[in-house]
């Protein structure tokens, strides 16, 4: 009845995309976020089996985790607080992104290997500030660290600003005694606009699962397939005279006597209640949501077109085939393809190709 269909297939490939593309950096795939909703024990693991470079995640449960599951590969994680285990993050061989004092002290008593300190360099939001360089630099004198940042993706000009001081940061550390053994600057959208910002790594998140980093930028030369479909059936079919109301406030009224089809996903499924003109894919065919999506279902004009009972419904998908995308469903609710695929599942079954 509810389907979340996802391609690991299709990940590895767009993995393999991005390591040509971007080569010889390293890529390390963030699958944070439960791996961007698509799964993040799955998604790991099919990377893993392609000996991908690193893996990424926001927080050490997540990396613990994934050690617990069996992954074995290179895994980061780099939004931390002083209550973390990071003992057990030193046992696990997990590295660590550092962006305070209080965590850089936890890390360093706990004899963690790996480190990498996050400079800001105009996000405003994790990392030390320009202020603190010089300071946390001096106490690493003489080790080894990573080094690296985030864009803001504001415009070229910030972008290469955010560079400049991310060099800046580099020469300072270096000038103070440390050792950098690798730097990463751009994600996704970073790593395709800007080949000076590619270093010794690049994150990839969105773009390992062939979604869209821009929101106004094509993508579809870069050869990434969407991994995710989203997919469900008419559970209800009925005809009825103009002038009908369509779920709750009545915000669509039939025009004309017609059919309607009933969709058994809903808003705990993570279909945005807000979301208007999204189409969804019947019988080979786009068609506009009717109304207010409801919790548990939505509601589909199909004008005059017979569909029978139970025929697939493609709620995203991809539009190389003809599927509306997560893209147009973002749109449709005022957001972006990120959010879309990280909130979808609820109730629906995860099934994997």
């Amino acid at each position: 009845m509810r389907e979340i269909q996802v391609d690991l297939a299709k990940i590895q490939n767009n993995y393999r995309t991005l390591k040509a593309l971007v080569a010889p950096s390293e890529v390390m795939a963030v699958v944070k976020a439960n791996g961007y909703g698509h799964g993040m024990h799955e998604v790991a693991q099919a990377l893993e089996d392609i000996a991908v470079d690193a893996l990424g995640v926001a927080d050490l449960d997540e990396a613990i985790a994934l050690r617990a599951a069996g992954i074995k590969s290179r895994l980061m994680c780099w939004i931390l607080s002083a209550d973390d285990d990071f003992q057990m993050a030193a046992e696990q061989n997990i590295e660590l992104g550092i962006s305070n004092f209080v965590v850089l002290e936890a890390a360093l008593a706990a004899n963690v290997k790996t480190i990498h300190i996050k400079v800001d360099t105009g996000l405003g939001r994790a990392g030390f500030a320009k202020t603190q360089w010089a300071e946390v630099f001096e106490k690493l004198s003489g080790k080894t660290i990573g080094l690296f940042s985030h864009l803001a993706n504001t415009s070229e000009e910030e972008d290469l600003g955010q560079e400049q001081l991310f060099l800046e940061a580099e020469t300072l550390a270096l000038a103070s005694g440390v050792k950098i053994s690798q730097r990463h600057l751009a994600a996704t959208a970073g790593a395709l606009s800007y080949p000076s910002m590619r270093y010794e790594m690049v994150r990839a998140g969105i773009g390992i699962y062939g979604l869209n980093p821009w929101e106004d930028r094509e993508y579809s030369q870069y050869q990434l397939q969407p991994a995710m479909r989203a997919v469900s059936e008419v559970v209800n079919l009925k005809r009825v005279p103009a002038g009908q109301g369509v779920s709750y406030g009545y915000r669509y009224r039939t025009a004309q006597e017609t059919n309607l089809a009933l969709v058994p996903f809903g808003y705990s499924e993570g279909m945005p209640r807000i979301a208007v003109g999204a189409k969804v894919l019947i019988a080979g065919k786009q068609f506009e949501v009717s109304g207010r999506v409801a919790m548990d279902q939505f509601v589909v004009d199909i004008g005059d077109h017979e569909v029978p009972l139970g025929s697939e419904v493609v709620i995203f998908g991809d539009p190389a085939k003809g599927e509306p995308s997560a893209e147009d469903l973002g749109a449709s609710a005022g957001t972006i393809n990120y959010e879309i695929v990280t909130r979808i599942g609820g109730r629906a079954k995860r099934v994997y190709l």
